[in-house]
Formats: C-alpha cells, structure tokens, sequence
C-alpha cells in the first residue's frame, strides 16, 4: 500500500473516532473472512496504532460463546448472528454493520479432474457419484452446513450423501479433508475453501441452489473500546478493505451514504 494511502487511512480514522490512545481490542470472528481479515489486520494497525487480538471460530460457536457469558470488544458475524446479539443485548449494531457477502462453492484436491457443478442436476449427480464428501456439520450451526444438509433433504439425497461424508471438526475447513485425502471434494464457503493450499476451485454453486451469506460487526456490549471497534467496521468499508475482500472470495457491500 503507497505511504498516501495509508495516509488517508488515518485521516478517515482519526476524523471518524476519538483515537486517542493505543488500545488492544479483542474481536471474535467467522472464519468465513478469517482470510480477508488476517490480510487486512497488519494494515488497520499500521494505519491506527491500535492491536487486534482475533479469536476465529463459525459465528454459530462464537455466538454460543457469548450466550455463556464471554465478552469481546467487536463481534464479526454473519448478519444473522449478529441480529441475535443484538436482540439479546449483548451487542450493538450501527448503519454499517454489513460489509461483505459469499457464496458456497466446491473444490478438489489440486491437478485432479474438475466435475460438472453447472447446473442443479449436475451438482446432484456429482455429489451422487462422489466417493466421500465434506462440509460443514451441521450439528455445529455454521450457516454452509446447516443449508447444505437441508439442501441435500430437498434434493432426495442426503442419506446416500450422508453415508460417504467426513465431516471437518468444530470451526474447521473441509478443504483441509481434501487436501489430506479423507475427501474427494467439499463444499463450503467460498472464501473459506478458496483461502486453502493444496486444492483446485470447481466453481460456486449452481445460482439457483447457492446461498448467500451475508456478514456484519457490531460492538460487545459493555466494551470500553467501542470507538476503536467502530473504526475498524468503518475501516472495513474502505476502498483498500474491499480489494482484499473481492481478491478472498468475498463481495464487499458499501456502508450508507448517509454515512
């Protein structure tokens, strides 16, 4: 990033939040940016002075986290998520909470044959003629695996799908089952699969079966560094932010103009 850039970065901070000193903010957050995130931490740093402390988990997890009573300064989320934060008051939400959106998609393992997921019937039948498949427990509750099981109900499928599935562990990747063997392809979402080494991308899903998560960030309620949160989500709708969130798989979602 050029020095002027970055010089803009801090002019939009300082004049958007009281900044007055360096401060360390504790933020949960989805892996579903986990990827566009870790790139975009050194520059948000640099650019305020002030320290982000990440924990990763699926927002399904770090919403149960919460619930038992953990706090974190920024909560990073799926949208509905973060809806039940706020309902339950243990977080707030400004105008700008959503910043950026994804789809699901399919990979394989690298330099192996890519299968036709081009249609709905084509998704169907490679799943069918699949070995072993991964995604997402959705025992868990993260959002990819949730739908996918209800997917595969709608589809007539899901126990001739289930009896060949691995599923990752709690807040793991299924790309990673693909890379180590366990999998012949899996399906989660895109920016999660696409941010493993080691595997090809067939492709998002079929349009008319895909589904769209949508991310936001809110404050913890009760944080002492609510205007540093605030900053970063504002620094997550800048034009640097959403270059790293196109390039991850993600699609960046603008603030109001209002703000």
């Amino acid at each position: 990033m050029s020095s002027t850039r970055i010089a803009a970065i801090v002019a939009f901070i300082v004049a958007q939040a009281t900044l007055a000193d360096a401060a360390e903010i504790k933020v949960f957050s989805t892996i579903g940016v986990q990827a566009a995130l870790e790139e975009l931490t050194p520059k948000f740093e640099k650019a305020s002075g002030h320290k982000l402390n990440i924990t990763w988990a699926t927002a399904a997890v770090l919403v149960k986290r919460v619930q038992g009573g953990e706090t974190a300064d920024l909560l990073v989320l799926t949208k509905q998520g973060l809806d039940t934060m706020v309902k339950e008051n243990k977080a707030t939400a400004r105008a700008d909470a959503v910043f950026a959106s994804s789809g699901m998609a399919m990979v394989v393992k690298k330099g192996a044959p890519k299968p036709d997921i081009s249609t709905p019937e084509a998704f169907k039948q490679t799943l069918l003629k699949a070995k072993t498949i991964s995604y997402s427990n959705p025992e868990y509750g993260g959002a990819s695996g949730v739908y996918l099981a209800k997917l595969l109900e709608r589809m007539g499928i899901a126990d001739q799908v289930k009896s060949k599935t691995h599923y990752p562990p709690p807040s793991g990747n299924a790309a990673n089952l693909v890379v180590s063997g366990e999998a012949e392809l899996a399906v989660q979402q895109e920016p999660e699969v696409m941010a493993v080494s080691g595997v090809d991308m067939v492709g998002p899903l079929p349009a008319e079966l895909n589904n769209i998560t949508t991310y936001a960030a809110g404050p913890g309620a009760g944080t002492k560094e609510a205007d540093t949160a605030n900053a970063l989500i504002k620094f997550l709708h800048t034009p640097e932010a959403a270059a790293v969130f196109k390039a991850r798989g993600l699609t960046p979602l603008p603030a109001p103009k209002a703000l």
